[in-house]
């Protein structure tokens, strides 16, 4: 019985050992790995798995505040081994559990530590560049956030009264501060986040110029600015087209220079304006375009009739015919050279006192103007001469008398206006009805003509001085004057006394004797 019972437990052990092979070996535990296992919100993390499902899909989720997001999901291979990457959502400082579950609920986590960080958008370009500043992983609904920009061992507070949201995040946008070239440091702290504990951003500073006017006529002064350039960079030289226009200019100690410079002579057309120094070329800078736009300068702007007037004429097209105009009429014509300018000279015709426009046109249509601005310098008032006041001229009736005043002097040319009425009351436009009214009297004097002889009676007469450039003086006082020694009737009766005294003296003298010796 004892070798019965040996015999049934090796029988046992033997199946035993024959089953064992068919029964699967205990699996290997799953786990998962995150890589990196801290860092700022924005970034990314890679999530490996071991030892899930083979074939299956597999979901990445990440907790904040209580609750899961779903950031990725991969397929495991044959394996079960899976490698999925996924950008770490806006959430605030500390640890925050990623999870990874398969289909057939085989899941495991792993942790991932949020610590603050910036970033910065642009992350470059030239001084005035507006940039948003976002700060993630701060802690939740932290306040006193300062935000620093730093310049060549120094600082510039941005703003120090900033407080994150829920989730750890704030965003502030701001222009850079005047600053040298380079890299230059953001940072920030809070009530909990150290300066220490806050992952910076950095934002790099191109030189920039920039131009007051984009367009002008030759001559014309621009002002430019430049500014992250080297700390105290010297050998600034601005070039327009090809031309030196400006040298030997110096940044200060943040990159920073302004300097002016003339529009040069070149023709009507569009050009390129760019900047090198000791240490910056141009291929580093942005280049500005600037417009040559057709220009006019009188010499002198200002002025009387006849005087020598210079229109010089700059930016037009080249070696083009020009007509120039003045008050609208064409007065003369010049050629430019190959470098779109010319000059030209005229006396300055008579023309009212004021603005009078100087205009020029090219053949290709080109034109530009500018403003000669007239005389307004009224002339002295004449002194009447004769007729003296209350005097007598002519005789009877069909008076013409000479009228005679004294001469005025004037830059712009004299003419004189003269007007005779039976009223004294003079206005600003002189007699109210004039009998006579003469203008443009080139001499000091003027005798009336048959047609305006005047009958006999009283009158008045006044003159004015008007210049060349339609410059009044004031009316003389009005003078009297009789036409006529005798009214008509008075010669009348002098005729007919002269004739009773003849016919008397006749009857004395000759009839009377006759009859007495008869």
């Amino acid at each position: 019985m004892r070798s019965l019972s040996r015999l049934l437990v090796v029988i046992i052990v033997c199946l035993v050992a024959i089953a064992l092979p068919a029964t699967p070996a205990q699996a290997q535990d799953t786990y998962i790995t995150l890589s990196p296992n801290s860092g700022v919100p924005g970034e990314e993390v890679t999530v490996y798995g071991w030892n899930f499902t083979p074939d299956e899909w597999v979901d990445i989720y990440y907790y904040l505040n209580g609750a899961s997001i779903r950031v990725a999901e991969d397929q495991t291979d044959s394996d079960g081994y899976f490698r999925v990457t996924f950008t770490i959502p806006e959430s605030y400082t500390g640890p925050h559990d990623v999870l990874a579950e398969d289909e057939e609920e085989i899941h495991d986590y792993d942790i991932f530590t949020v610590k603050p960080g910036l970033t910065v958008s642009p992350e470059e370009g030239p001084v005035g560049t507006t940039v948003t500043v976002e700060g993630h992983g701060f802690v939740e609904d932290e306040e006193n956030i300062e935000l620093r920009y730093y310049l060549n061992g120094d600082y510039e507070t941005i703003d120090d009264d900033i407080t994150a949201d829920d989730d750890g995040w704030w965003e502030l946008s701001f222009q850079i501060p005047d600053s040298a070239q380079g890299h230059h440091e953001l940072d920030a702290e809070g009530d909990d986040s150290s300066f220490a504990k806050v992952e910076d951003a950095d934002f790099e500073v191109t030189p920039g110029i920039s131009i007051d006017e984009s367009s002008g006529s030759v001559g014309d002064n621009i002002m430019m600015t430049g500014s992250g350039f080297a700390a105290d960079e010297r050998d600034i030289t601005i070039f327009f087209d090809v031309e030196e226009v400006a040298t030997e200019i110096r940044a200060d100690d943040a990159g920073y220079w302004e300097e002016d410079f003339e529009v040069p002579e070149m023709p009507i057309g569009e050009y390129i304006v760019t900047v090198e120094g000791e240490w910056t070329h141009k291929e580093d800078i942005n280049e500005l375009s600037f417009n040559i736009t057709p220009g006019l300068v009188l010499l002198p702007d200002e002025g009387h009739v006849g005087m020598n007037l210079t229109v010089a004429g700059r930016g037009f097209a080249p070696n083009e015919d020009v007509d120039i105009m003045y008050d609208g009429i064409q007065i003369e014509t010049a050629e430019t050279n190959d470098k779109g300018s010319f000059d030209v000279s005229f006396p300055v015709p008579e023309s009212k006192h004021g603005a009078r426009l100087v205009a020029a046109e090219d053949d290709a249509e080109n034109e530009a103007t500018a403003i000669f601005t007239m005389e307004s310098a009224s002339p002295d008032t004449p002194e009447l001469i004769s007729p003296a006041d209350g005097g007598r001229v002519g005789f009877l009736v069909n008076v013409r008398p000479t009228f005679e005043w004294s001469e005025v002097s004037d830059d712009s040319g004299v003419y004189y206006s003269l007007q005779i009425a039976t009223s004294a009351n003079v206005t600003a436009t002189g007699f109210d009805n004039p009998l006579v009214s003469k203008q443009g009297l080139v001499g000091t004097n003027y005798t009336l003509e048959e047609t305006e002889a005047l009958p006999n009676g009283k009158y008045y007469w006044i003159v004015q001085a008007v210049d060349g450039a339609d410059n009044e003086s004031e009316w003389t006082t009005a003078r009297s004057f009789r036409a006529g020694f005798l009214p008509l009737w008075a010669f009348i009766v002098i005729i007919i006394a002269i004739a009773a005294g003849i016919g008397a003296l006749v009857y004395f003298y000759i009839i009377r004797r006759r009859i007495y010796y008869y």
